[in-house]
């Protein structure tokens, strides 16, 4: 019987269990040395002399750092439809409100043309995602915001290692936030960073990572705001730091999976069925076609159930987020939002993880030309 294919699968070497038994070994399994190491290689790997705090998840830095650029209630924050929900969600927990603009239909990325239509008089940030690991174009978003006195506040979730003419996403900007979940490029289990230029706001991000904590010369502890607990463990860091070593070449293995569903299916299907390629610098968090399930004759339910009986696992990146009933209560309809409404209710996540070989592709793309009729 063929083994089933998931959509996504961490890569987790001998090496990295072996590092993560050492620390359990060595008493201190919290917070420490594994955080510090993973927080200066991360810094060195993006680049730019960037500051970097890593946090239990990329939901967390994203609210973090709408905290610390101030944001709260009153305010308006402008963010891509089609993204996880936490995007949006991070948001209305500091008490803002959310403008929704619309995104590329292949990319599936806003552009700065699209946020700088949605400025309205409260609007006080920008959050452009780098959606499946493609890179926004982000001179021209800055630039916006510079104009505009907005701050940003980059979702990258999707984008370690991402590239952008050169240069890693995270080593220019403003604020950028990266997930560190077990379905992306590197996992601690759970976990994000927060990557940041200004050593001035270093201060205000650890606060809010612990609970507002303050400490003197003598280590006397004071309280001096209503932080979180958002901090890393050193089992979790000691596996980030043997994923970090191996992510250039995870991503390499991405990418050449990436070429052969292209071989495959770009002589096969629309090109509007197929999101945009990019160009080098395109981590491939997922690989994620848009079906035309109305044309087909049958639901993407029953996709994902027929592609399940063949032993392949099929996954949904995302539902358009003014379609979820939070936002449909807020008074978001996703007819606003054409590209983002209709990537919600096609979009099908194929597997895509550098432990998959071309054989695996394979037997994808001939499950999903059978099922199309292509």
């Amino acid at each position: 019987m063929t083994d089933f294919l998931p959509f996504t699968r961490p890569t987790i070497d001998e090496d990295m269990i072996g590092a993560v038994a050492d620390v359990l070994r060595s008493g201190w399994i919290t917070t420490g040395p594994q955080v510090q190491a993973l927080e200066s290689e991360l810094a060195t790997y993006i680049g730019g002399g960037r500051h970097v705090r890593v946090m239990t998840s990329a939901t967390g830095a994203l609210e973090i750092a709408l905290r610390i650029a101030g944001i709260g209630p009153g305010d308006e924050v402008l963010v891509p439809a089609m993204t996880f929900a936490a995007s949006a969600n991070v948001v209305l927990r500091v008490g803002a409100s959310v403008r929704f603009v619309d995104v590329g239909l292949r990319s599936r990325n806003a552009t700065a043309a699209a946020f700088a239509e949605a400025i309205g008089p409260r609007t006080r940030a920008l959050m452009p995602v780098h959606f499946a690991g493609l890179a926004v174009e982000m001179d021209p978003v800055n630039e916006l915001a510079a104009r505009h006195g907005l701050r940003v506040i980059e979702d990258a979730a999707h984008a370690i290692g991402t590239g952008l003419r050169g240069r890693r996403i995270g080593s220019f900007g403003d604020l950028v936030c990266f997930s560190f979940h077990p379905n992306k490029n590197m996992t601690t289990v759970e976990g994000g960073a927060i990557v940041y230029p200004a050593d001035s706001e270093t201060a205000a991000i650890e606060l809010e990572r612990w609970h507002g904590i303050a400490k003197d010369a003598d280590g006397q502890v004071d309280v001096v705001s209503p932080g979180g607990k958002y901090n890393l463990a050193d089992v979790a860091a000691a596996l980030g730091r043997g994923q970090l070593r191996r992510l250039e070449e995870f991503n390499h293995r991405r990418r050449e999976l990436i070429g052969r569903y292209y071989e495959r299916l770009s002589p096969r299907v629309p090109a509007d069925w197929l999101p945009e390629r990019g160009d080098e610098g395109h981590s491939w968090h997922i690989f994620a076609p848009l079906l035309p399930f109305a044309s087909l004759g049958y639901t993407r339910v029953e996709f994902i159930r027929q592609m399940k009986s063949r032993g392949i696992g099929v996954g949904i990146h995302y539902p358009a987020v003014p379609a979820l009933s939070l936002y449909r209560k807020l008074g978001h309809d996703p007819a606003g939002y054409p590209n983002a409404a209709r990537i919600g209710e096609e979009t099908v996540t194929l597997p895509l993880f550098p432990l998959m070989t071309l054989a695996d592709v394979d037997r994808v793309c001939d499950a999903l030309l059978e099922l199309t009729g292509r």
